[in-house]
């Protein structure tokens, strides 16, 4: 180089820095798992969420954003950018044959993680992966997190099991047990701990010359109902007072907050608590109070993750956003009892894997009791809360997790970026979806989204990104689309068009007054419908919801 571009390049160089230009944000995406739209004290619940509620109170709600409706589309569209049935994910984890549907992360498409490690990002994870069918440590890992653009990694690679001693538990690439783990030791073993200690540990050990993306997926609230003594303590006779009370309340202080209008109805309760026998009670409540202790230590542990940021000098330029994977779950687990008698056994070795799902026996050997004959929380139970704490859940909306009703769909997304946003306390009623996080991630960090990623054509991704709401509230025109094992749905603008099942009839709905999906408008504007029908059907194709496993369409 001759003397004198070289003398620029120092100029130019110098003039950056006396400008001061911007280092890059860290990003960081906090996700929790089978929570419902009100299940937040900043969205109007009871439960307390003092870490989560002082980050919207010094950023932003947005009030219109959705998910997929189960755990492993979510976690595809979330990570691609693109719709679940494009990455491969358009149901669960195991290979269907069809396009959408083979059960493994699409090739054709790229991680957060994969796109933002050229622009000079270190990338790290700690939680629930479910984003791979083959399971074994000793299997190909080619779908893993450390081979899909993640620096470190701690979690698991399914997608449930027992809080105490999970189902493929992982470092890295290593399967370990919570007792042969060199690198972490707690006094107490607890899975929520676990992720949000790792968490705050990359953080820590993380080198600040360099941004970082981090994905943070907790597994709470999901069944089963495991949480430590000290958190349900905290909510004992809570819920004494049984659903409708706890509904109502967090209706009346939803429409206080403005995370939900004012005309938009409370939809119908599927139980009372007054049919209930005494005794019957008496589980329900704790069962809720083991829920609501879950997301309190959740919320814990997102305030260590902030306080490991400030320690580190790095929360002032780390954008976090929060959000759930699907509404609240009604599915019925370990309500029937399985074995009367089951006895004790040897406890595992400290290096012994545990393989399964629905475990026996914890790891001391104790008997794993299904059914009402144990309050539900510690290591011994395995059970989930049920329909009606999930019509709680997702106040005012209806339906549930897997279901592309309002309940399904509707999720909290709490954006913090001091040096960012500049918005405190404000609401955002910009529709958004899980597909806008890579975009705003690429438009964040100055990213070049790829054509070709290790020798492979990757699809365009589908979102917008979220940059310009942080400054004021958009309402861009657009379309959404949801399809989850036939249930299925559109948003065109206020417009929403759902159905429960292939064979359901499809149901219209105008948002803005009918949120709560209350009012079916199918015969009041049949032309409507028939347009948002044939607009589905051709982003259905194009988007490989179609054709379906096994009958080509």
């Amino acid at each position: 180089m001759t003397p004198f571009p070289r003398l620029a390049c120092f100029l130019l160089l110098g003039l950056s820095t006396l400008l001061g230009a911007a280092p890059k944000p860290n990003i960081i995406i906090i996700m929790s798992d089978d929570m419902g739209y009100s299940d937040l004290g900043c969205y109007g619940s009871e439960i307390e969420t003092p870490q989560l509620d002082e980050l919207a109170a010094n950023g932003l709600r947005y009030t219109q954003f959705y998910n997929t409706s189960r755990c492993c589309p979510t976690r595809a569209s979330l990570l691609t950018g693109l719709y679940a049935h494009q990455a491969g994910i358009g149901e669960m984890t195991s290979d269907r044959g069809a396009p959408g549907y083979r059960g493994d992360l699409s090739r054709n498409a790229v991680t957060i993680a994969e796109a933002l490690k050229p622009a000079g990002y270190r990338t790290y994870m700690s939680g629930k992966w479910h984003l791979a069918k083959q399971l074994k440590p000793d299997g190909d890992k080619f779908n893993w997190p450390l081979q899909r653009g993640f620096d470190r990694f701690y979690g698991t690679i399914i997608g449930a099991g027992s809080f105490y001693d999970p189902w493929t538990l992982t470092r890295g690439n290593k399967a370990i047990t919570p007792e042969d783990d060199p690198e972490y030791q707690p006094e107490t073993f607890y899975y929520t701990d676990a992720i949000s200690d790792n968490a705050a540990r990359f953080i820590n050990e993380h080198d600040s010359e360099e941004p970082f993306f981090m994905y943070v997926a907790y597994t709470a609230p999901h069944w089963p109902l495991h949480a430590l003594e000290k958190d349900i303590e905290k909510y004992k006779g809570r819920y004494d007072d049984g659903y409708e009370a706890i509904r109502k309340a967090r209706y009346e202080r939803m429409k206080q907050l403005g995370v939900i209008q004012e005309d938009w109805a409370l939809s119908p309760a599927p139980g009372s608590w007054s049919d209930l026998p005494e005794e019957q009670r008496a589980w329900e409540a704790r069962a809720m109070e083991v829920y609501a202790a879950m997301i309190d230590s959740m919320d814990q542990g997102i305030g260590r993750i902030v306080d490991a940021l400030e320690n580190e000098g790095e929360f002032e330029n780390t954008l976090i956003l929060f959000l759930h994977d699907n509404g609240g779950c009604d599915e019925t687990i370990g309500w029937v009892k399985r074995e009367k008698g089951r006895p004790p056994r040897a406890p595992m070795s400290p290096d012994e894997l545990q393989t399964e799902m629905f475990p026996t026996h914890t790891r001391k050997g104790q008997p794993i009791v299904y059914g009402k004959d144990a309050m539900p929380g510690p290591a011994t139970t395995y059970m989930s809360y049920r329909r009606n704490w999930a019509n709680v859940s997702n106040t005012p909306f209806r339906e549930y997790k897997s279901k592309n009703h309002e309940g399904g769909i509707a999720t909290p997304l709490i954006a913090h970026w001091p040096k960012g946003i500049a918005a405190k306390n404000e609401l955002r009623h910009r529709p958004g979806h899980l597909i806008d996080l890579m975009a705003t991630c690429l438009d964040l960090s100055g990213a070049e989204y790829p054509e070709i990623y290790a020798k492979h054509r990757i699809q365009p991704f589908e979102g917008q990104s979220l940059k310009a709401s942080f400054s004021k509230d958009e309402d861009p025109d657009r379309i959404l689309l949801f399809e989850h094992y036939g249930r299925a749905a559109i948003r065109d603008g206020n417009w929403k068009l759902v159905r429960l099942g292939v064979n359901k009839p499809w149901e219209l709905y105008g948002l803005e007054k009918d949120r709560s999906e209350m009012n079916n408008l199918v015969a009041e504007h049949p032309e409507k419908a028939a347009a948002l029908e044939e607009l589905w059907t051709w982003h259905a194709w194009r988007t490989r919801i179609y054709p379906k496993p096994g009958d080509g369409k």
